[in-house]
C-alpha cells in the first residue's frame, strides 16, 4: 500500500504540474492561434510578482490574486502593442514572443539579479503510510482540477465564451453579426497571461524563483498542448493525465530527468499514433468513426 501511495503521489503531482503550467497556453494557442513562446516567461513573471508581494508581508492568497492581475495586466498590453498585429500571421508570432521571452529574461536578470530569496512553502505535510506528503502540492492538484473545469465551463456556456469561440472561428462574420472581436482577442490573451501568472505565483514556494524559472514550464507546458490537439481544454485534460502518468512512474523509478524523456518519448509516440491529439481522438468516438 505505501508503494501504490507514493506513485499515486507522484503521478497526481506530474499532472497537476501539466496541467497548470499548460492550460493558460492552451487557451492561448487554442483559441487564438497564436504561438506564445514566451509562455515561460509569463509563468516566471507571476513567481516574481507573488514572491515579492508575499515577501513584502501580504497574505499568501493576496500574493496570489496580486500576481496574476499583474501579469493579467501585462497581458493586456503586451496583445494591445504587439499581439494584435499577428491574428493572421502564426509562424511570424513564433520570432516575436521568442524574442519577448529573452528580453523579459534580461531585464528581470538586470533588476533583481540571478536569485530571489524563497517564500516557505505552507500547509505542512502530512504521513500516509510510510509516505510524507506535502499538503501544498495535493492542493495544487485539486487546483488544477477546478480550473479546468472552470474554464471548460466558461469557455463554453458563457457568453464572451460564446464571442470568443465564434471569433477564433471566423473573426469576419463575428465582426459582421456585431461582436467586438478586438476585445474577445485582447481578453482572451489576457485570461491566458492570467492563468500562467497564476501557475507562477502557485510554483514560486516550490521552486527557485530566477530569470529562467521559465524553462523549467515551457517544454512540458507545450508537449502537453500539443499532444491534446485542437480542443484547448478537453485535449488538455486528457493529455495531462497520461503524460502525468507516463512522466509519474519514470520519474519516481529513474528520476526526474530520465521522466521527462520519457514524457517526451510518449508524446512524439501519442503525434503519430493520434495526429489530431487526444482531442481528435474524442470528436472521432463522438461520430462514432
Amino acid at each position: 500500500m505505501d508503494i501504490v501511495i507514493s506513485y499515486l503521489y507522484q503521478i497526481i503531482d506530474s499532472f497537476s504540474f501539466l496541467i497548470l503550467s499548460s492550460i493558460g497556453l492552451a487557451v492561448i494557442f487554442g483559441m487564438m492561434n497564436i504561438i506564445n513562446m514566451a509562455h515561460g516567461e509569463f509563468i516566471m513573471l507571476g513567481a516574481y510578482i507573488f514572491t515579492i508581494s508575499a515577501l513584502a508581508g501580504i497574505p499568501f492568497i493576496l500574493s496570489v490574486l496580486i500576481a496574476v492581475l499583474g501579469v493579467t495586466v501585462f497581458g493586456i498590453l503586451i496583445h494591445k502593442l504587439i499581439i494584435s498585429k499577428l491574428h493572421s500571421r502564426p509562424m511570424d508570432s513564433i520570432v516575436i514572443t521568442y524574442g519577448m521571452s529573452l528580453v523579459m529574461k534580461q531585464l528581470i536578470q538586470i533588476i533583481f539579479g540571478s536569485t530571489m530569496p524563497s517564500v516557505s512553502m505552507p500547509l505542512g505535510s502530512v504521513t500516509l503510510g510510510g509516505n510524507v506528503l506535502s499538503v501544498y502540492r495535493l492542493v495544487l492538484v485539486v487546483v488544477s482540477i477546478v480550473m479546468l473545469v472552470a474554464f471548460y465551463m466558461f469557455f463554453n456556456y458563457t457568453k464572451f465564451g460564446l464571442y470568443s469561440r465564434a471569433t477564433m472561428q471566423n473573426a469576419e462574420v463575428a465582426k459582421a453579426l456585431g461582436i467586438n472581436t478586438g476585445f474577445e482577442y485582447s481578453m482572451t490573451f489576457a485570461i491566458g497571461a492570467g492563468i500562467a501568472g497564476l501557475a507562477g505565483a502557485l510554483y514560486a514556494p516550490v521552486m527557485a524563483v530566477s530569470p529562467i524559472l521559465g524553462d523549467s514550464f515551457i517544454i512540458q507546458a507545450f508537449t502537453t498542448v500539443v499532444v491534446g490537439g485542437g480542443n484547448p481544454l478537453i485535449g488538455t485534460f486528457l493529455s495531462g493525465t497520461v503524460l502525468g502518468v507516463i512522466s509519474g512512474i519514470v520519474s519516481l523509478e529513474q528520476g526526474q530527468f530520465i521522466g521527462k524523456i520519457a514524457m517526451l518519448v510518449a508524446a512524439i509516440i501519442c503525434i503519430r499514433v493520434l495526429p489530431g491529439g487526444f482531442s481528435g481522438l474524442v470528436e472521432k468516438i463522438r461520430k462514432g468513426v
